[in-house]
């Protein structure tokens, strides 16, 4: 999102005129998510995509029917035949594409605000009837919605878009409207991943540039000057060289919140895991081995606290990817928090689901 939105300010800038694709429902199997979006212009520039590829070239050939018309289009795109010769998804689904002319008025300049700013918002677009097609309500965490799908519809998209935001995510809202129904398009982006890295160690270096790179705003703690510098972590938001009970008490955890301690040190490791397990943080990880993780039970059993909330804790951290590297062991850390926040149990896919069914059914 946030490379397609400096994008569409390049383009503006320049004078384009643009057309914004958004994927709004998907079945079966596709390679993007509903909320996907691209950006194309008048000059066959293109940002983002709709179906990694599949059909990008037929949207492009859309967005300039589109901008002559000045009409939104909502395209369907499903399997292409066995030789590959019709537009179409080789992956078994089939999805639907909204393709608008792009308006940046007030709601989108307000949406762009709060995405740059990381603040949680959710984007309604009208998609049935034909009347209602590509009308827009901006719902944010806080404060009054901009923009108008009907009046009739507005309170209930609203209260709808602010139930889904804390979790994320796209869904399709059937509402009564006028003796028939409405269909409404609903996209939240919910506050942003937040990872705690206890332990300013070389794994920490690695872990911290790849969670960066997936839109954590992560914070790297410890209490040893030398290790905890902005210049060993570039891409931490915060680097803070201070006791972890510290910086994370007084409710820093919430439950978009991952913490990970990397410094088998149990003086630095034993406060980072106490502040998180009486928070609402959604994942707790500590390196180290079984034996290793056996003596923090019981430090954190004379803390006063239970075995079910210890077994909170995922010790030893990470996926099983055999790596040992500080690299790979990020790597695997990584892997096992995408698990987490996806509710996956991080399987391969091939041994995963019956032939013609979603590759992420259920996600």
């Amino acid at each position: 999102m946030n490379q397609l939105l400096a994008d569409l300010e390049l383009w503006r800038a320049q004078g384009e005129r643009i057309a914004l694709a958004t994927l709004v429902a998907v079945r079966g199997s596709a390679p993007r998510r509903p909320g996907a979006r691209m950006g194309l212009t008048r000059s066959a520039r293109m940002s983002g995509s709709v179906s990694a590829g599949c059909v990008e070239n037929d949207v492009l050939r859309h967005a300039m029917q589109v901008l002559d018309t000045g009409r939104p289009a909502l395209v369907t795109y499903r399997i292409a035949d066995e030789q590959g010769f019709e537009v179409g998804l080789s992956c078994g689904g089939s999805i639907d594409v909204l393709i608008e002319p792009f308006d940046d008025g007030e709601p989108w300049i307000a949406l762009r605000r709060a995405v740059e700013h990381r603040e949680p918002v959710a984007w309604a677009i009208g998609l049935a009837p034909a009347e209602l097609l590509g009308r827009k309500l901006l719902v944010p965490g806080a404060g009054p919605v901009q923009g108008c799908i009907d009046p009739a519809l507005d309170p209930e998209v609203a209260a709808t878009a602010r139930r889904v935001l804390p979790r994320g995510g796209a869904e399709t809202l059937s509402l009564p409207w006028r003796g028939g129904e409405a269909a409404v398009f609903i996209d939240a982006h919910p506050p942003p991943s937040k990872l705690f890295i206890v332990g300013a160690t070389h794994a920490a270096i690695h872990l911290c540039r790849m969670a960066a790179s997936l839109g954590f705003q992560v914070t790297v703690v410890d209490p040893r000057t030398a290790f905890a510098s902005a210049e060993r972590f570039p891409d931490a938001q915060e680097v803070i060289d201070d006791w972890p009970d510290v910086v994370l008490g007084g409710g820093t955890l919430d439950s978009f919140s991952y913490l990970v301690t990397l410094t088998h040190d149990f003086k630095v490791d034993i406060p980072a895991l106490a502040c998180a397990l009486r928070s609402e943080a959604r994942y707790i990880g500590a390196l180290g081995s079984r034996r290793t993780h056996e003596r923090r039970k019981a430090q954190l059993d004379e803390r006063g606290f239970g075995e079910a909330e210890v077994a909170r804790i995922r010790a030893p951290v990470g996926l099983d990817l055999g790596g040992r590297e500080p690299e790979e062991i990020a790597l695997s850390i990584l892997a096992e928090m995408l698990a987490v926040r996806y509710g996956r149990q991080g399987q391969p896919l091939s041994a995963l689901g019956v032939a013609g069914a979603p590759i992420h059914g259920g996600r």
